[in-house]
């Protein structure tokens, strides 16, 4: 009688547990599912505001300034399409530019395609061989040597990326807002469009869609490496090249150097860049490991509130998986436990329709292939946190990165070491 007296006991003491353990997990559930499902809604109220401001600067008239420009373009390797990237750079209606195309050796895959470019340009085009870099990037490198080669008469500089392809008035638009001078840099963003029907293109494209939307109209911008434009004067004011010189991050050591000056960086959408790429799982991993790292070391504050929203995000998601299918086996109502489940997953997909849809008013020319990719920006963005989190954890344990076969340790933001080149 004892012993089945303590048997009963133990058991309902055991149940006891499991159920305070199990409340415990919905209250936290709960509580991720609501916070989630409130910035949910916030973020697309951001996103209308975002489209709203899509469309305001696309029917803004640039006006007339064009001063004297030089587009700088560091190139390493072969990338898709890389000629007729090149090509689109030599085409701007713009009268009054010079195109520099800056490479480490006449030995890199690109040297010759660039060369081909050059040759047929109808804008006067330079090739600018640099050499190969000591404790920076090779992309920094090719950078602060190519403006020490350019001389005093460019009034602005202008930087591009050879994976983009902007349109024939994406110049002038960069330029054209630099006439205030309260204005410190103009800046945009790519686009990435894939070129294969691969699942590892396809998460790499709904990857990078939400850093568009990063930058805003009143937000506090930042430059992005592969569509900067700035004032030489400002350039030089601000140490821009001082800061460049043990960096391996063209972008984000920019924006400290114009943060320090309390230069204001204005956002663009009107010059989105669009950039067709492929890739397969390694390098998926490799370039968002690399954004990830760098935005790290770089830029802690924002890796760590980014960190956090999509660790909360994974969570919340997860464990409403699991007390849903617990009360749905056990014969308990669930329904309301799906419905904050996948509650966040829906607003996710509706800010990533925003998303696609204010980029299709953008980029009108590419509109019928951002609407066959539609399903990537809708519906990947739902599991896109999760390749997050795997970057986020890949920065917490490493500093060494791969980038167009150089590797690289990134120690702090003032301090670089090549490992292999």
């Amino acid at each position: 009688m004892r012993f089945y007296l303590h048997t009963r006991l133990s058991a309902r003491a055991g149940s006891l547990l499991v159920s305070r353990d199990v409340d415990t997990l919905s209250y936290i559930f709960y509580f991720l599912a609501i916070s989630q499902s409130l910035l949910g809604l916030y973020l697309i109220g951001q996103g209308l505001q975002w489209l709203g401001y899509t469309r305001r600067r696309l029917h803004t008239d640039p006006g007339f300034y064009s001063p004297k420009t030089a587009v700088l373009c560091p190139c390493k390797g072969m990338e898709p399409a890389l000629e007729r990237n090149l090509v689109a750079l030599t085409e701007f209606d713009y009268q009054n530019y010079e195109i520099f195309f800056l490479i480490a050796s006449s030995t890199d895959p690109a040297y010759n395609v660039v060369k081909r470019v050059i040759s047929s340009s109808r804008a006067k085009a330079h090739l600018v061989l640099t050499e190969k870099p000591d404790g920076c990037g090779e992309k920094v490198n090719n950078l602060r040597m190519g403006i020490a080669q350019l001389g005093e008469g460019f009034d602005v500089l202008v930087f591009v990326d050879s994976d983009g392809r902007p349109g024939k008035n994406w110049l002038h638009h960069m330029v054209a807002p630099l006439s205030d001078s309260r204005i410190g840099a103009t800046s945009t963003m790519r686009w990435l469009i894939p070129n294969r029907g691969n699942l590892a293109t396809a998460m790499l494209a709904a990857w990078n869609a939400p850093v568009v939307t990063m930058l805003t109209e009143k937000g506090k911008n930042f430059c992005w490496g592969g569509g900067t434009a700035i004032r030489r004067s400002v350039f030089d004011q601000s140490g821009i090249v001082d800061e460049w010189r043990n960096s391996v991050s063209d972008d984000y050591s920019m924006t400290r150097a114009l943060e320090r000056a309390n230069r204001s960086i204005v956002f663009l959408p009107e010059c989105l860049v669009p950039s067709f790429v492929e890739t397969d799982f390694k390098g998926l991993m490799e370039f968002t490991n690399r954004q990830i790292l760098i935005t790290r070391v770089y830029a802690e504050k924002i890796w760590g509130m980014a960190a956090g929203a999509h660790l909360l995000y994974c969570l919340s998601f997860l464990l409403g998986i699991f007390l849903t299918l617990s009360d749905f086996l056990a014969t308990r109502p669930s329904f309301h436990l799906a419905i904050l489940t996948f509650l966040p997953l829906l607003l996710a997909m509706i800010r990533g329709a925003l998303r696609a849809a204010a980029v299709s008013e953008a980029l009108p020319a590419y509109r019928s292939q951002i609407a066959s990719a539609s399903w990537i920006y809708v519906l990947l963005p739902v599991c896109v946190p999760f390749l997050y989190v795997a970057n986020f954890l890949s920065s917490l344990i490493t500093r060494k990165t791969r980038w167009r076969g150089v590797t690289y340790e990134l120690i702090s933001p003032e301090q670089t070491r090549i490992l292999a080149y």
